[in-house]
């Protein structure tokens, strides 16, 4: 670097520190002063453009400065920079309260409101009650920009919800096109906040679903309309068992999610079970999917047409930390019948719990997968368990081919009741035909 680059260095340096030097508690807050002088003083948006252009340069130096730190020692001592910084924050807030209103604001009021419209289930009386409120509203918009926005008459459910909404589409259209001036149109959008307001404040008024008390929600749903008289009690029970004779899984959903007593949850649960209803898949695979036991027994009573929830049940299978869960999936799995369960249920004919194991093996014979023919014959062989063996010999008779019978067939002689019973069931079976078929 040359002398000269070392005296211009210097220079900038020296300037520098003089600036920084000028930048001191009070200098800020008279410049602070000043500010809040311009910003009580500005009437246009131009005005508060230059106030937050003066804000940026205070904070700017406020930032830069060199500033004395407080004594610590002294626990009232004041520290000059925080006092700035919260005065800098203060002003910037009364100067964004300062700004607009713009017709922005107008905009996103329309769209939180047209949400409302599309997110809300409304009652019979409600569903009435914002058509009026939209109406009104649109009218204020035509009124106030001399705009053509309307809502379509005489429509009513979907329809009438996308009457409303395009209503409130062209009220934003109506708004965006007008192209409106925070100072120059300030009554304008002062006229159209006015009415979202009103718009906001009928949506608030107008009675939703969540409104309603749970029996007039399901009055209003027609669940007490099955009840000529009360044979139990409460009625909802009496209105229950009706619709369960009707096969209505709608209404036993609709009480299952409504009714939250744990006694009205059990009924409902087993109406769902003993109905077997395949329209009630959905919501039991998905209560399937937080291990709930009934709504798995469920999904197993409706046999094949459960098939999409196999894939969530069998991993269930290795709970083993679970055998609650281990045995409601193995039944419903076998009552499924899907063959793809086979692999997975066969592994577990090797597991330590005695009492889930016959589970397995018979979960198996439901499936009636011939793979599982080897694995059975070993268990009704080999298992420590006679509750086991039989389980296994059961099952080997449901997948019923000449093997799997020849191999429970050769234990007539068994010691245990129950597999010669099963034994004898084997033999009958490959005898002349006239046997007895085997049981379930």
């Amino acid at each position: 670097m040359s002398d000269g680059d070392d005296e211009t260095a210097a220079d900038s340096d020296a300037a520098a520190s003089d600036e920084t030097e000028d930048v001191t508690p009070d200098t800020l807050n008279e410049r602070l002063d000043g500010v809040e002088s311009a910003l009580e003083d500005a009437e246009t948006e131009a005005d508060l453009d230059d106030v937050e252009a003066d804000l940026d340069a205070i904070e700017a130096d406020l930032d830069a400065a060199n500033l004395p730190e407080p004594d610590e020692d002294d626990e009232d001592a004041e520290d000059p920079r925080e006092e700035l910084e919260s005065r800098v924050s203060d002003l910037r807030d009364d100067l964004e309260s300062q700004r607009g209103p713009y017709a922005s604001d107008v905009v996103d009021d329309v769209e939180a409101a047209r949400s409302t419209v599309t997110d809300t289930r409304w009652t019979e009386q409600g569903a009435g009650e914002i058509v009026d409120v939209v109406s009104a509203f649109a009218d204020s918009v035509s009124a106030t920009l001399d705009a053509d926005v309307a809502v379509e008459e005489d429509a009513s459910g979907e329809e009438q919800e996308d009457a409303l909404v395009a209503a409130l589409d062209a009220a934003i259209e109506a708004v965006e096109g007008a192209d409106l001036d925070a100072d120059e149109d300030a009554d304008t959008i002062a006229s159209l906040l006015e009415a979202t307001e009103e718009l906001e404040a009928g949506l608030e008024d107008a009675q939703e679903w969540d409104d309603l008390e749970t029996n007039e929600q399901l009055r209003a749903e027609g669940f007490y309309d099955v009840l000529g008289h009360y044979k139990d009690y409460p009625p909802e029970l009496s209105a229950l068992k009706e619709w369960e004779k009707r096969d209505r899984v709608d209404m036993i959903l609709l009480a299952k999610d409504s009714l939250q007593s744990e006694f009205m949850q059990e009924h409902c649960m087993d109406a769902l079970i003993r109905m077997a209803n395949p329209e009630a898949f959905e919501e039991m695979h998905e209560l399937a999917q937080r291990r709930d036991k009934p709504a798995i027994t469920a999904l197993g009573r409706m046999g094949a047409d459960a098939e999409e929830a196999v894939e969530t049940l069998v991993e269930y299978v290795d709970a083993d930390s679970d055998p609650a869960l281990q045995k409601v999936t193995l039944r419903a799995l076998g009552e499924i019948g899907s063959t793809e369960a086979t692999q997975a249920i066969a592994d577990k004919l090797e597991m330590d719990n005695d009492n889930v194991r016959p589970y397995v093996a018979r979960s198996l014979g439901l499936i009636g997968d011939t793979r599982a023919v080897d694995p059975l014959v070993d268990t009704l062989a080999e298992d420590d368990s006679d509750t086991v063996r039989a389980a296994a010999a059961w099952a080997l008779r449901q997948i019923g081919t000449e093997d799997a019978l020849e191999a429970v067939a050769e234990y007539t002689d068994e010691h245990s009741y129950l597999v010669q019973h099963e034994a004898e069931l084997a033999a009958e079976a490959l005898g002349e035909g006239d046997a007895e078929a085997p049981t379930a």
